[in-house]
């Protein structure tokens, strides 16, 4: 029999957007102007939220 192949896979990023706090789960990236029920897009040069377009630069 023929081995199978492993694809390429990335690992999930999804976790690294919320911190435990005690025992509570809490959100990392918050727009600020939206609330807290909208995350903030990780970009290279920024930080932006799609809801409201809110931009954080991020200094080269």
């Amino acid at each position: 029999m023929a081995k199978k192949k492993v694809k390429n896979k990335k690992p999930s990023t999804k976790y690294k957007k919320y911190k435990v706090v005690g025992c509570k789960v809490e959100r990392k990236q918050n727009c600020p102007k939206c609330g807290p029920e909208v995350f903030l897009a990780e970009h290279k040069d920024r930080q932006y939220c799609g809801s409201c377009h809110y931009t954080v630069m991020r200094k080269a």
